[in-house]
């Protein structure tokens, strides 16, 4: 019996101190102790059934002596001894998946991606370069961007306004206000032309309603490559438990819906072609509803274009919205009004494109946009930042050497939504304090050392879905909060020679830093900047 209890003791203590989470291997990246973890914990599953088998083998000896209430007694220690190990096991496997989400790791000078890459914490960057050209956005910020966010929100409203006008409410969706989103309403735009993201969402005509198939539903049969995606299905009112249920339950000769009566037949009874759908098929369609929506921002455009001395051009047949106004000036301001469908009542929204990305989804699959939490996120951590926090900068800093570089290299995999995602992991991730303006050359160095060790191992998660550092003040819904990571970076892990293209533009990118930042901030003697930088952004 002591030997027995023994043995269990053995095996906890090896289960623990074996355990690679508690001593892990250096220079491993999260894949490869993942595989390692595996492999361990089969072992220890495999060890804790022998020696299980054991205990009960000598329960079952221990049963048949005759002293039955000592052995009822040792008995049940062995069982508490079996518990207790079964315990040990389920709590660090859940350290392991905890872990394994949240933590970052530091990338160290000798972690590069390739022979003779540069390593971040290698870069050097001038502190005066830095403070200058923050100087400058910040005096970009302040003089032109919220009078171009006030134009456009104006013009839209009229341009919406006109839209509807020119609808038809019994046959044609019906399109509500738009929400304002990324870099020009979230203060860190920095370069030329001033882009404005509109998201206008819409709903279909009574009595048809939208319902909503998520890639992370319990139910659902979206394939793997399509997470952060979900399907959008157009149906009646009443034609299941998602609609009114006065089309399905006996409500008797007293009762009567105040939506709708039985005996009253559909205002329209619409074809899928109307309604925007896939052929054939019930849910909606991304290329029906960008067709939909560049004929009615023509019609509505040719409303009220006689009210506007400017010129207005489509950018991009293919992107519903995608708008260039041209002033007679020569200045150019550029917008994306994007229809979307919103997710029941939450703040996410079903787009049928992104502006920056390059990927496009196959119908009937709709990306889901969290734009308005991102918003709501970075609010909510500015509050308990430094008064004069650098985290912005910090992105303004990484967007513009983006910007240039792609212009010395042509495209890549990498976009400014990705450098964003990085920045909110960050800011999730270190102390408040560490954002002051004073070391912003240290948190410029920490978002390229992130984003490296992301391109190091192909993997950048959503910093919404799955995410338990969220504050619950942004109110992200719970099926998302609770739904397995998504991985931004899943293409590179797909596609090999766009993985090495985009590593590639990172290192140059990197490498290029301090000579773009100087060229494009040149100091005088006064520590001013030279007015003839305002052409160059």
């Amino acid at each position: 019996m002591q030997g027995a209890i023994a043995r269990v003791c053995v095996v906890v203590a090896a289960a623990i101190l074996n355990h690679p989470l508690l001593f892990p291997h250096e220079n491993t990246t999260l894949p490869d102790q993942d595989k390692d973890l595996i492999a361990r914990m089969r072992e220890h599953e495999e060890r804790l059934e022998m020696e299980q088998a054991k205990l009960e083998k000598e329960l079952s000896q221990l049963e048949s002596k005759e002293d039955e209430g000592t052995s009822t007694e040792e008995g049940y220690s062995l069982y508490l001894w079996s518990t207790f190990l079964f315990i040990v096991f389920f709590v660090i496997e859940k350290c392991k998946v905890n872990l394994a989400e949240t933590e970052i790791h530091p990338v160290e000078d000798e972690d590069v991606l390739e022979s003779g890459s540069v390593s971040p914490r290698t870069l050097v960057l001038d502190k005066d370069i830095l403070s200058n050209f923050c100087d400058k956005c910040t005096y970009m910020a302040a003089h032109e961007n919220w009078r171009v966010r006030e134009f456009v929100e104006g013009f839209s409203d009229d341009l919406l306004e006109a839209l509807r006008s020119v609808c038809d409410r019994e046959v044609d969706m019906e399109v509500g206000d738009f929400v304002g989103v990324g870099s020009m309403f979230e203060s860190w735009k920095v370069c030329k032309p001033l882009t404005c993201d509109l998201i206008v969402p819409f709903s279909p005509p009574d009595p048809y309603c939208f319902q909503f198939h998520l890639w992370c539903s319990p139910s659902s049969d979206i394939p793997p490559n399509m997470q952060g995606c979900g399907m959008i299905k157009v149906a009646r009112f009443g034609e299941n438990e998602e609609g009114c249920l006065c089309g399905s339950a006996n409500l008797g000769e007293d009762m009567l819906c105040l939506l709708h009566s039985r005996n009253e037949a559909p205002k329209v009874d619409l074809s899928p072609d109307e309604l925007l759908c896939s052929k054939n098929t019930p849910f909606l369609a991304k290329d029906q509803v960008m067709k939909w929506f560049q004929i009615s921002v023509t019609k509505a455009w040719g409303r009220i274009s006689h009210k506007y001395d400017f010129e207005v051009t489509f950018r991009n047949l293919d992107a519903a919205g995608a708008l260039k106004i041209r002033f007679r000036s020569g200045k150019v301001i550029v917008m994306n009004i994007i229809p979307v469908v919103q997710l029941e009542d939450t703040d996410a929204y079903f787009v049928p494109h992104f502006p920056s990305d390059c990927d496009s989804f196959q119908d009937p699959y709709w990306p889901l946009s969290f734009a308005v939490y991102e918003r709501n996120l970075l609010k909510h951590l500015a509050k308990r930042l430094p008064e004069n926090s650098c985290h912005l900068h910090c992105l303004q800093i990484l967007t513009f050497l983006h910007r240039k570089q792609t212009g010395l290299t042509g495209e890549s995999a990498l976009t400014n939504y990705h450098l964003k995602t990085a920045l909110l992991h960050l800011l999730l991730n270190k102390h408040t304090s560490l954002w002051d303006v004073e070391n912003i050359e240290h948190r410029v160095q920490d978002m390229f050392a992130f984003l490296q060790r992301c391109l190091q191992e192909k993997r950048l998660h959503h910093v919404l879905i799955g995410n338990s550092k969220i504050p619950k003040e942004v109110l992200v819904p719970q099926i998302l909060r609770r739904a397995e990571p998504v991985n931004l970076f899943r293409s590179l892990v797909l596609q090999r020679e766009l993985y090495a293209s985009t590593v590639r533009h990172f290192q140059e990118m990197l490498r290029n830093a301090p000579v773009l930042l100087q060229e494009y901030t040149p100091l005088l003697t006064n520590g001013g900047i030279h007015h003839r930088l305002q052409e160059r952004f």
